[in-house]
Protein backbone atom coordinates (compact mmCIF):
# COMPACT_ATOMS: atom_id res chain seq x y z
CA UNK A 1 0.00 0.00 0.00
CA UNK A 2 3.05 2.23 0.97
CA UNK A 3 4.38 1.66 -2.69
CA UNK A 4 1.27 2.53 -4.27
CA UNK A 5 0.27 5.91 -2.53
CA UNK A 6 4.42 7.17 -3.21
CA UNK A 7 3.76 6.21 -6.63
CA UNK A 8 0.41 7.88 -7.01
CA UNK A 9 2.31 11.11 -5.52
CA UNK A 10 5.06 10.98 -7.49
CA UNK A 11 2.92 10.44 -10.96
CA UNK A 12 0.55 13.45 -10.24
CA UNK A 13 3.82 15.42 -9.58
CA UNK A 14 5.13 13.77 -13.26
CA UNK A 15 1.77 15.17 -14.78
CA UNK A 16 0.69 18.24 -14.33
CA UNK A 17 4.00 20.54 -15.44
CA UNK A 18 3.59 20.28 -19.09
CA UNK A 19 0.76 18.57 -20.81
CA UNK A 20 1.84 15.30 -22.79
CA UNK A 21 2.66 16.19 -26.36
CA UNK A 22 2.97 12.12 -27.69
CA UNK A 23 0.63 9.56 -28.40
CA UNK A 24 0.78 6.14 -29.89
CA UNK A 25 2.38 2.89 -29.68
CA UNK A 26 6.20 3.84 -29.99
CA UNK A 27 6.30 7.21 -27.50
CA UNK A 28 9.22 7.81 -25.32
CA UNK A 29 9.87 4.97 -22.85
CA UNK A 30 8.24 2.37 -24.52
CA UNK A 31 10.67 -0.81 -25.14
CA UNK A 32 10.20 -1.87 -29.43
CA UNK A 33 13.21 -3.94 -29.23
CA UNK A 34 16.91 -5.70 -27.75
CA UNK A 35 19.93 -6.19 -28.37
CA UNK A 36 20.29 -9.94 -28.99
CA UNK A 37 23.43 -12.36 -28.76
CA UNK A 38 22.42 -14.23 -31.25
CA UNK A 39 19.93 -14.89 -33.64
CA UNK A 40 16.65 -14.55 -31.14
CA UNK A 41 13.63 -13.29 -31.07
CA UNK A 42 10.92 -12.35 -28.51
CA UNK A 43 7.27 -13.82 -29.17
CA UNK A 44 4.41 -11.74 -27.03
CA UNK A 45 0.75 -13.00 -26.96
CA UNK A 46 -2.18 -10.45 -25.89
CA UNK A 47 -5.52 -11.98 -24.52
CA UNK A 48 -8.01 -9.11 -24.32
CA UNK A 49 -11.08 -10.71 -22.81
CA UNK A 50 -14.02 -8.35 -21.62
CA UNK A 51 -16.62 -10.28 -24.26
CA UNK A 52 -17.22 -13.55 -25.22
CA UNK A 53 -15.00 -13.33 -28.45
CA UNK A 54 -12.10 -11.81 -27.01
CA UNK A 55 -12.18 -14.24 -23.87
CA UNK A 56 -11.41 -17.13 -25.86
CA UNK A 57 -8.35 -19.30 -25.79
CA UNK A 58 -6.30 -21.02 -28.88
CA UNK A 59 -5.54 -23.95 -26.88
CA UNK A 60 -3.65 -25.35 -29.99
CA UNK A 61 -1.39 -22.72 -30.42
CA UNK A 62 -0.46 -22.68 -27.00
CA UNK A 63 -0.02 -26.65 -27.21
CA UNK A 64 2.10 -26.30 -30.54
CA UNK A 65 4.39 -23.56 -28.32
CA UNK A 66 4.52 -25.81 -25.70
CA UNK A 67 5.69 -29.33 -27.90
CA UNK A 68 7.91 -27.28 -29.74
CA UNK A 69 9.27 -25.52 -26.31
CA UNK A 70 8.82 -22.04 -27.77
CA UNK A 71 8.95 -19.64 -24.93
CA UNK A 72 7.15 -16.40 -24.72
CA UNK A 73 5.68 -13.64 -22.59
CA UNK A 74 1.90 -13.59 -22.24
CA UNK A 75 -0.18 -9.96 -21.70
CA UNK A 76 -2.92 -11.47 -20.32
CA UNK A 77 -5.70 -8.85 -19.16
CA UNK A 78 -7.99 -9.18 -15.99
CA UNK A 79 -11.40 -9.92 -17.46
CA UNK A 80 -9.40 -12.51 -19.17
CA UNK A 81 -8.20 -13.50 -16.22
CA UNK A 82 -11.55 -14.19 -14.45
CA UNK A 83 -13.21 -15.46 -17.62
CA UNK A 84 -10.54 -18.18 -17.65
CA UNK A 85 -9.61 -19.16 -14.22
CA UNK A 86 -8.12 -22.37 -14.54
CA UNK A 87 -6.82 -22.13 -17.85
CA UNK A 88 -4.75 -18.72 -16.43
CA UNK A 89 -2.90 -21.10 -13.73
CA UNK A 90 -2.33 -23.35 -16.29
CA UNK A 91 -0.34 -20.91 -18.42
CA UNK A 92 1.25 -19.33 -14.99
CA UNK A 93 2.96 -22.72 -13.89
CA UNK A 94 4.20 -23.44 -17.00
CA UNK A 95 7.82 -22.27 -17.24
CA UNK A 96 7.85 -22.30 -20.74
CA UNK A 97 5.76 -18.42 -20.03
CA UNK A 98 5.72 -15.80 -18.45
CA UNK A 99 2.96 -13.64 -17.63
CA UNK A 100 3.02 -10.13 -17.80
CA UNK A 101 0.01 -7.58 -17.54
CA UNK A 102 -2.84 -6.70 -20.07
CA UNK A 103 -4.52 -4.54 -17.94
CA UNK A 104 -7.68 -4.54 -15.64
CA UNK A 105 -10.18 -3.19 -18.35
CA UNK A 106 -8.09 -2.99 -21.35
CA UNK A 107 -8.30 0.63 -21.97
CA UNK A 108 -4.87 2.67 -23.79
CA UNK A 109 -2.86 4.52 -21.63
CA UNK A 110 -3.09 8.16 -21.23
CA UNK A 111 -3.46 10.96 -18.43
CA UNK A 112 -5.84 12.86 -20.37
CA UNK A 113 -8.21 10.37 -22.01
CA UNK A 114 -7.73 9.98 -25.28
CA UNK A 115 -9.55 8.00 -27.16
CA UNK A 116 -8.33 5.15 -30.23
CA UNK A 117 -10.57 2.44 -32.20
CA UNK A 118 -13.05 3.64 -30.39
CA UNK A 119 -11.47 3.24 -27.20
CA UNK A 120 -11.66 5.23 -24.19
CA UNK A 121 -8.10 5.36 -22.39
CA UNK A 122 -7.59 6.43 -19.03
CA UNK A 123 -8.21 9.99 -18.11
CA UNK A 124 -5.84 10.47 -15.22
CA UNK A 125 -2.68 9.33 -13.52
CA UNK A 126 -4.98 7.68 -10.69
CA UNK A 127 -6.72 5.94 -13.41
CA UNK A 128 -3.87 5.08 -15.05
CA UNK A 129 -2.11 4.03 -12.08
CA UNK A 130 -5.68 1.54 -11.37
CA UNK A 131 -5.36 0.02 -14.82
CA UNK A 132 -1.59 -1.21 -14.32
CA UNK A 133 -1.86 -1.97 -10.35
CA UNK A 134 -5.88 -3.88 -10.38
CA UNK A 135 -4.16 -6.31 -12.34
CA UNK A 136 -1.00 -6.60 -10.88
CA UNK A 137 -2.48 -7.46 -7.80
CA UNK A 138 -4.83 -10.08 -9.53
CA UNK A 139 -2.12 -11.38 -11.05
CA UNK A 140 0.49 -11.53 -8.11
CA UNK A 141 -2.35 -12.32 -5.66
CA UNK A 142 -2.89 -15.70 -7.95
CA UNK A 143 0.52 -16.54 -9.01
CA UNK A 144 2.69 -15.64 -5.94
CA UNK A 145 4.54 -13.13 -8.73
CA UNK A 146 4.47 -9.53 -9.91
CA UNK A 147 4.22 -8.76 -13.64
CA UNK A 148 7.24 -7.39 -14.70
CA UNK A 149 5.99 -5.71 -18.10
CA UNK A 150 2.82 -3.87 -19.07
CA UNK A 151 1.32 -3.35 -22.31
CA UNK A 152 -2.15 -1.49 -22.83
CA UNK A 153 -4.88 -2.06 -24.51
CA UNK A 154 -4.71 -0.65 -28.18
CA UNK A 155 -0.90 -0.32 -27.23
CA UNK A 156 -1.66 3.27 -26.98
CA UNK A 157 0.44 5.51 -24.75
CA UNK A 158 1.30 8.93 -24.06
CA UNK A 159 4.60 9.93 -22.38
CA UNK A 160 3.27 11.00 -19.12
CA UNK A 161 1.36 7.71 -18.69
CA UNK A 162 4.49 6.00 -19.69
CA UNK A 163 6.26 7.76 -17.03
CA UNK A 164 3.65 7.20 -14.09
CA UNK A 165 3.82 3.01 -15.29
CA UNK A 166 7.68 3.44 -14.96
CA UNK A 167 6.73 5.12 -11.24
CA UNK A 168 5.28 1.83 -10.71
CA UNK A 169 8.34 -0.59 -11.75
CA UNK A 170 6.71 -1.61 -14.79
CA UNK A 171 8.57 -1.73 -18.12
CA UNK A 172 6.36 -0.83 -21.08
CA UNK A 173 6.28 -4.59 -23.87
CA UNK A 174 5.97 -2.26 -27.13
CA UNK A 175 7.02 -4.32 -30.31
CA UNK A 176 8.38 -4.01 -33.41
CA UNK A 177 6.96 -6.85 -35.44
CA UNK A 178 2.83 -6.51 -35.87
CA UNK A 179 2.31 -10.07 -35.78
CA UNK A 180 -1.54 -10.32 -36.43
CA UNK A 181 -2.90 -7.09 -36.32
CA UNK A 182 -5.16 -7.97 -33.28
CA UNK A 183 -5.67 -11.13 -34.86
CA UNK A 184 -7.60 -9.91 -38.23
CA UNK A 185 -4.47 -10.92 -40.43
CA UNK A 186 -4.71 -14.22 -42.24
CA UNK A 187 -2.73 -17.34 -41.61
CA UNK A 188 -0.06 -16.52 -44.55
CA UNK A 189 0.24 -12.93 -43.92
CA UNK A 190 0.27 -14.02 -40.12
CA UNK A 191 3.56 -16.46 -41.25
CA UNK A 192 4.99 -13.34 -43.59
CA UNK A 193 5.19 -11.11 -40.61
CA UNK A 194 6.85 -13.45 -38.49
CA UNK A 195 9.65 -14.54 -41.23
CA UNK A 196 10.17 -11.06 -41.88
CA UNK A 197 11.72 -10.21 -38.01
CA UNK A 198 15.22 -10.46 -37.30
CA UNK A 199 17.09 -10.51 -34.07
CA UNK A 200 16.31 -8.63 -31.42
CA UNK A 201 12.30 -8.23 -32.55
CA UNK A 202 9.57 -8.39 -30.42
CA UNK A 203 6.78 -9.96 -32.00
CA UNK A 204 2.84 -9.00 -31.05
CA UNK A 205 0.85 -12.02 -31.87
CA UNK A 206 -2.69 -13.00 -29.69
CA UNK A 207 -3.55 -16.49 -28.08
CA UNK A 208 -7.82 -15.41 -27.77
CA UNK A 209 -8.58 -15.65 -31.43
CA UNK A 210 -8.71 -19.22 -32.45
CA UNK A 211 -11.30 -18.24 -35.55
CA UNK A 212 -8.11 -16.35 -36.85
CA UNK A 213 -5.54 -16.94 -38.78
CA UNK A 214 -3.00 -16.43 -35.40
CA UNK A 215 -2.24 -19.99 -35.22
CA UNK A 216 -1.38 -21.57 -38.47
CA UNK A 217 1.00 -18.84 -39.06
CA UNK A 218 2.77 -18.84 -36.02
CA UNK A 219 2.90 -22.70 -36.88
CA UNK A 220 4.20 -21.98 -40.05
CA UNK A 221 6.67 -18.88 -39.16
CA UNK A 222 7.95 -20.13 -35.90
CA UNK A 223 9.14 -23.35 -38.07
CA UNK A 224 10.71 -21.38 -40.49
CA UNK A 225 12.63 -19.29 -38.56
CA UNK A 226 13.48 -22.54 -36.40
CA UNK A 227 15.01 -23.67 -39.34
CA UNK A 228 16.92 -20.58 -40.15
CA UNK A 229 18.56 -21.12 -37.06
CA UNK A 230 16.83 -18.72 -34.73
CA UNK A 231 15.95 -19.50 -30.64
CA UNK A 232 12.64 -17.77 -28.90
CA UNK A 233 13.61 -15.88 -25.34
CA UNK A 234 10.85 -14.45 -22.83
CA UNK A 235 10.85 -10.29 -22.17
CA UNK A 236 12.27 -10.84 -18.92
CA UNK A 237 15.48 -13.17 -20.06
CA UNK A 238 16.68 -9.83 -22.37
CA UNK A 239 15.43 -7.79 -19.68
CA UNK A 240 18.61 -5.85 -19.23
CA UNK A 241 19.41 -5.60 -22.89
CA UNK A 242 16.09 -4.06 -23.94
CA UNK A 243 15.59 -1.25 -26.26
CA UNK A 244 13.28 1.69 -25.14
CA UNK A 245 12.23 4.59 -27.72
CA UNK A 246 14.41 7.63 -26.85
Amino acid sequence: MLRYVLSLLVSLALYGQTPPQQWGENVTGVTTKFHPTKKEIALTFDACGGSARSSQYDEALIEFLTANRIPATLFINARWIDANPDIFMQLARNPLFEIANHGTAHKPLSVEGKSVYGIHGTASSDEVIAEIQGNNQKIEKLTGKRPLFFRAGTAYYDEQAVAVAHSLGMEIGGFSVLGDAGATFSAPRVAQQLTSAKSGDIVLLHMNHPEGGTRDGVIEGVKALLQEGYSFVKLSDVKKSLIKVP
